[in-house]
């Protein structure tokens, strides 16, 4: 089993995805000989992207401890992620109860969202989404339109860190899962952006472009990594397919991932080798 856990780690070590020893980034990683990541399923979601748990996907009522009769299944709840949520989310946006685009996964953020509205309607604060609720939601909003539905950008920027305020500078939030492209402390542009799981972290700190590369494919997983911007060794911006498909419900290897293509093609025309990259908190 120990040659087993060594031999993993030699593996993670050569992709340049791994954190660096100190466990924040420094900027003086060599990218030219790194080999970048590409997306896959985060061992362990973050936030709003928890995997179901087992209540929320059992197939058969559960009884209540009060009456020992069956209780029924919420018609949507934590781990669920379908149209549905997508709607209920766009929905709860309308009342200003979430604070972001639709998702389609049900987590915890979508949870306390929904006990906010059950509180305000007097309902109990289930944090799941019975008939009642349902219900009410309709009641009292209307059909989402497709682009409240699907809107280009989900995320709404933070505050940018100190070091994002001069110069030419990809400032990148965790906090928020953003990225804003910024010129002298304003914000030229932004989109939605995505980390490594925990195992694989994307590494945090001061860096820089070291060098691009529009048509690029990893060398260790082989998947496409498009309008690739390599900032500390193997770790990336770049454009993942994966993230446009599923969403917060997967991760990368340690890249940042951008899942709005367009937008990630013009800003690669832009950025410079050389230039900024802030990754924080």
């Amino acid at each position: 089993m120990r040659r087993v856990i060594l031999a993993a780690a030699a593996v993670a070590l050569a992709a340049g995805c791994t954190p660096d020893a100190g466990g924040t980034g420094t900027g003086t990683g060599t990218g030219a000989g790194a080999v970048p990541s590409s997306t896959a399923p985060a061992a362990t979601p973050t936030t709003d992207d928890k995997p179901p748990s087992p209540s929320a996907t059992a197939g058969s009522p559960t009884a209540s401890p009060s009456t020992g009769k069956p209780t029924a299944k919420p018609l949507m709840a934590d781990g669920d992620e379908n149209e549905q949520v997508r709607e209920l989310q766009a929905r709860l946006r309308q009342l200003d109860f979430f604070d972001r685009a639709p998702t389609g996964f049900y987590g915890t953020m979508t949870a306390a969202s929904v006990r906010k509205f059950q509180a305000r309607r007097g309902l109990p604060e289930t944090g799941t989404v019975d008939a009642a609720t349902w219900q009410q939601l309709l009641s009292v909003t209307r059909k989402p339109t497709a682009d409240e539905l699907k809107p280009a950008t989900t995320n709404k920027l933070d505050t940018p860190d100190p070091r994002c305020m001069t110069g030419r500078v990809l400032c990148i939030s965790k906090e928020s899962r953003t990225l804003a492209w910024m010129i002298d402390g304003k914000v030229v542009s932004s989109m939605d952006v995505r980390f490594g799981s925990e195992n694989t972290p994307t590494r945090e700190g001061l860096f820089k472009v070291e060098w691009k590369a529009k048509d690029w494919t990893s060398t260790i997983y082989h998947t496409p990594m498009p309008y690739a911007m390599f900032f500390s060794r193997g770790q990336a911006v770049h454009y993942s397919a994966d993230f446009a498909a599923r969403g917060y419900a997967g991760a990368s290897h340690g890249c940042v991932n951008v899942r709005d293509r367009a937008k990630l093609s013009a800003l690669f025309d832009q950025v410079k080798v050389g230039d900024k990259v802030v990754v924080h908190w």
